[in-house]
């Protein structure tokens, strides 16, 4: 099967959360045989960044990290879709991208129906920007897979789209697993950006507060960290190490005991049941986690085995310092939080998913599209 894929950017993670999840995908659709090709525009702000701040040095580990994996880029103006789909099966364009690419391809759709559309939504604007979702023009997708329930029913209740999925992020697995070897660096090592401070106040509660009261060996990674952060890092005793490779992530799990996880305010308030992609990948690498509070409404873990909750920066305190002094608890729940992952949550999970949706819709006598995909109403 020929698939392409539409991204903001598959080779920068800089700032860029959404590249795991679709290089994890990419990788399994090209390990099962598929001709994977992957679009990004010339101007995408998160390779630019990168770039600027590390040089093409940065693009150069990506390819050798990902040697199976490229992307070709193009400028919107010049862009040749009639070449581009030519032969394609299956269409996967990330909400990230520009309204007028969105439409163009789904013209494109319109005189060429011999392919599936979909258009896949990982993202809180659904919620926080409404009006901007409500531009894309989907009319002629086959549908929207949303990284969770309340984002596939939003699409649903607004008739943004004519069907919608839930179709969760994952782990990649063939990168992230337990790295045992690697020596013991510290106690906690946190691996996330600043952003524009929308969770200013939890990481002070649940990450920062609690490494200066227990005094551990912390490390931050991440970018867009202003000054005004940088200064609280250091007040807590927090080592700063600035942007990290996605793929590094997993030597530097190994690394530290436990990490923790403090999701923004949108998914907080706005999104339950969803997840950062970096709880994921924590539990897939084995390292004992910890997490703010967040309801975990679609069932996707169980708290309190596969990961420990806690409910104030008290909390916090107590379960980290317990996990540190007790290595045959914080064993038993890694173990637990992997084996989760492995049942349920990798990317082969999901591209059976994204294959099974693909199949169905194409079987013309299925009631797939009627029943399991919840239809929008016309």
């Amino acid at each position: 099967m020929r698939v392409v894929v539409f991204c903001h950017s598959l080779v920068s993670d800089w700032n860029h959360g959404n590249a795991h999840f679709l290089r994890g995908i990419c990788g399994e659709l090209l390990a099962r045989g598929h001709d994977v090709q992957v679009l990004e525009p010339d101007d995408a702000w998160s390779r630019i960044h990168l770039v600027a701040e590390h040089g093409e040095a940065a693009l150069r580990g990506f390819a050798k990290a990902y040697p199976c994996l490229s992307s070709s880029r193009y400028d919107l103006a010049t862009l040749d879709l009639e070449r581009v789909l030519e032969g394609a099966d299956l269409v996967l364009v990330h909400e990230w991208n520009d309204h007028a690419l969105v439409r163009r391809i789904g013209q494109h759709r319109a005189r060429h129906p011999h392919y599936r559309l979909f258009f896949h939504d990982t993202h809180h604007r659904s919620v926080t920007e409404p009006q901007a979702m409500a531009g894309y023009d989907l009319r002629e997708y086959d549908g929207v897979l949303a990284f969770g329930n309340v984002i596939r029913d939003l699409y649903q209740r607004h008739g943004w789209a004519r069907h919608a999925w839930t179709w969760h992020e994952a782990a990649d697995v063939r990168m992230f697993h337990p790295h045992p070897a690697v020596p013991r660096e510290g106690d906690l090592v946190w691996i996330g950006n600043w952003g524009d401070g929308e969770r200013e106040a939890e990481l002070s509660e649940f990450l920062l507060q609690p490494v200066h009261d227990l005094q551990l060996k912390a490390r931050i990674h991440g970018v867009r960290y202003p000054q005004h952060a940088l200064a609280r890092l250091r007040a807590a005793g927090v080592q700063y190490r600035g942007w990290l490779p996605n793929y590094e992530a997993p030597a530097v799990f190994g690394g530290f005991a436990t990490t923790v996880h403090v999701p923004r305010g949108p998914y907080v308030q706005a999104l339950p049941g969803i997840p950062t992609i970096r709880m994921f990948e924590a539990l897939a690498c084995g390292i004992a986690l910890v997490s703010a509070p967040w309801d975990d409404a679609e069932g996707l873990f169980t708290p309190g085995e596969d990961y420990l909750v806690a409910r104030d920066g008290a909390q916090m305190r107590g379960h980290l310092r317990d996990l540190l002094n007790d290595p045959e608890r914080a064993a038993a729940l890694t173990a637990r939080g992997r084996r989760t992952i492995l049942a349920r949550h990798t990317c082969a999970h999901r591209v059976d998913e994204l294959l099974s949706i693909h199949s169905q819709l194409s079987n013309a006598t299925s009631p797939y599209a009627e029943s399991a995909s919840r239809p929008v109403n016309q």
